[in-house]
């Protein structure tokens, strides 16, 4: 009888060391998949920004772990960034990370406040543009009823177009307070009003029926170049 006690004893402590070994496994594996590092990253939807600096500013750049990210935080890390407008962030299978940005479109350098402004309406400091942006250069102050119609006109433009124009003055007369004046990379300057600012997409077109010649187009009131002497 007491031989047979022993042996109970020695198989309940086997089951109860394999049932440790067995959860202590189970935690484990837990914690390892857990602590599973990002597989890959995949960023859309940029032109500007490149995909280093928005890792750095995500808090990604160095692969943690997977589980442990938090996509909202990301995403409210990256949309502090002036450039960007709005960004999804969501997980995919294989400890894969997506970010789709759009980015927030430069329209002009404001020359009055040193500033770029965003097709948002919001700006930063000219000396902290970290990017190099062919957008145009408003000369002047606008007064502030033209200047927000005049974002949100320049916002509408193509972004061709919109390439194409190197400076723009604010150039009211006694019949149109919405009048700028727009100088074109090619020499050609255009007088537009903010009623009408949608034309400029056309300026392709119009150029290519002026064969050649320079001078200023008229797009304010009715269509009409006079060619510069």
């Amino acid at each position: 009888m007491p031989k047979k006690m022993v042996k109970k004893k020695k198989v309940k402590i086997f089951r109860l060391l394999l049932l440790l070994v067995i959860v202590a496994l189970f935690f484990f594996a837990i914690y390892f998949y857990i602590r599973m590092p990002i597989n890959n990253v995949v960023i859309t939807g940029t032109t500007h920004l490149r995909d280093d600096d928005i890792m750095t500013t995500a808090g990604i750049k160095n692969y943690p772990a997977f589980w442990l990210i938090s996509p909202s935080k990301i995403k409210k890390d990256l949309m502090k960034n002036p450039y960007i407008e709005s960004v999804e962030v969501e997980r995919r299978f294989f400890n894969m990370i997506r970010i789709k940005v759009k980015e927030n479109n430069p329209l002009f350098f404001n020359e009055s406040n040193n500033e770029l402004v965003f097709g948002n309406k919001d700006s930063i400091n000219k000396d902290e543009v970290e990017a190099v942006f062919r957008v145009p250069r408003l000369l002047n102050y606008v007064p502030d009823d033209q200047y927000k119609r005049f974002i949100k006109e320049m916002n509408k433009i193509n972004r061709s177009i919109l390439g194409k124009i190197s400076e723009i003055e604010y150039s009211p007369n006694e019949f149109d307070k919405d009048r700028f004046l727009l100088y074109m990379d090619d020499g050609n300057m255009v007088y537009l009003t903010l009623t009408k600012w949608k034309q400029i997409d056309y300026y392709n077109e119009v150029i290519i029926q002026l064969e050649g010649r320079r001078g200023i187009l008229f797009l304010d009131s009715g269509n009409h170049f006079k060619i510069m002497e």
